[in-house]
């Protein structure tokens, strides 16, 4: 009798996916989820605690390390088995992402912020000690500096106190949410610090855009894909290079880098829980609702993320930071009654 229950269980499950995916769908029994780099370790550790807990029940999920822009396109792509259960994002769902989602039939959209996590800029331990400012940073990094082509060589070209050592920083790739974060929280907030610059959003945004956000393409910014593990090795082959990743990273090769501080504000775990750390930022991941009912175990899998999302909990001993208890308890209401996103939110 329950294995004749099992088998039309199944049998629905297939069902629904092939009504959500059209002729093309066929049945898929595995959690597929997709993007970010900085979210991929927390999404796999929970694949492995839910593969732990439901042993012999559900098979272990699917995780890919895409980017958190790749991750978007194909979770966008469509509804159906051929496409993903949850796209993990380390920024928040953009408007035109949203709309590419309703274009394709995704249609219902449930948005979690899992925890919070932090852009570290950091160095090798045998690289010079020295800290940042935003302001800094984006004379560092912008490919137009307040709209001037950026001719800065070494650190002491920006400022006389900074290191007479050349500018050379590995990080993400435009695909990247840790680059859409860096773009958001340091480059576009050094930007700001002239006024020209910060009131030509008025005039003309798109350029502003381009101005704050643009990163330099000569060599002094080195893109090293969406593995961040790689750029760890960079910074410890050449200690007088920096490189831009998420603080989880920072934290589990603390033997070898150190954070630079950012605006006096070291990059650590307090810094960021409390938003004192200018690159601290929420963790995303999407789930795709209309896929709920019909892939086996994703209700399972997302309930293994709010019972060890806290302090203490699995994913902050990998290096995630625990939002606040009052997150932590809307976000719990939105897995209990699996709320639709707001799209207004969304810029």
């Amino acid at each position: 009798m329950r294995f004749t229950k099992t088998i039309v269980i199944a049998a629905l499950s297939s069902a629904a996916l092939a009504a959500c995916g059209g002729q093309q769908a066929a049945s898929r029994d595995q959690i597929k989820a997709v993007g970010s780099s900085t979210v991929y370790p927390f999404a796999k550790a929970a694949a492995e605690e839910f593969a732990r807990a439901y042993s012999g029940q559900y098979k272990s999920p699917i995780i890919e390390s895409t980017g958190t822009g790749g991750g978007m396109k194909l979770f966008c792509a469509g509804v159906g088995t051929q496409h993903p259960d949850i796209a993990n994002a380390s920024r928040r769902m953009k408007a035109s992402e949203y709309e590419t989602c309703k274009a394709n039939g995704v249609t219902e959209i449930v948005e979690l912020e899992v925890g919070k996590d932090g852009i570290a800029i950091a160095e090798s331990k045998e690289g010079p000690t020295f800290g940042l400012t935003v302001k800094q940073v984006y004379e560092a990094l912008a490919k137009e500096p307040y709209g001037k082509p950026n001719t800065a060589k070494n650190w002491s070209d920006i400022d006389p106190s900074l290191p007479n050592e050349p500018i050379l920083v590995y990080g993400p790739p435009s695909t990247s949410g840790t680059r859409d974060a860096l773009a958001e929280l340091i480059l576009t907030e050094g930007c700001k610090t002239d006024a020209a610059t910060k009131a030509l959003k008025e005039t003309d945004e798109d350029r502003y855009e381009q101005i704050c956000t643009e990163v330099r393409t000569d060599g002094a910014y080195v893109e090293q894909g969406e593995n961040d593990n790689l750029i760890v090795q960079k910074l410890a082959s050449n200690p007088q290079a920096i490189g831009v990743f998420g603080y989880s990273f920072l934290e589990e090769n603390a033997d070898k880098l150190r954070g630079l501080a950012i605006n006096g504000v070291e990059p650590t775990y307090d810094n960021i829980a409390s938003n004192s750390y200018p690159g601290a930022r929420p963790l995303y991941i999407y789930i795709k609702k209309q896929h709920l009912d019909a892939v086996p175990g994703l209700r399972e899998y997302i309930s293994t993320w709010v019972e060890n999302w806290g302090k203490g909990g699995l994913f902050t001993s990998k290096g995630m930071i625990a939002s606040t208890d009052a997150v932590q308890s809307a976000q719990s209401d939105v897995v209990k009654n699996m709320t639709v996103l707001d799209a207004t939110v969304l810029k």
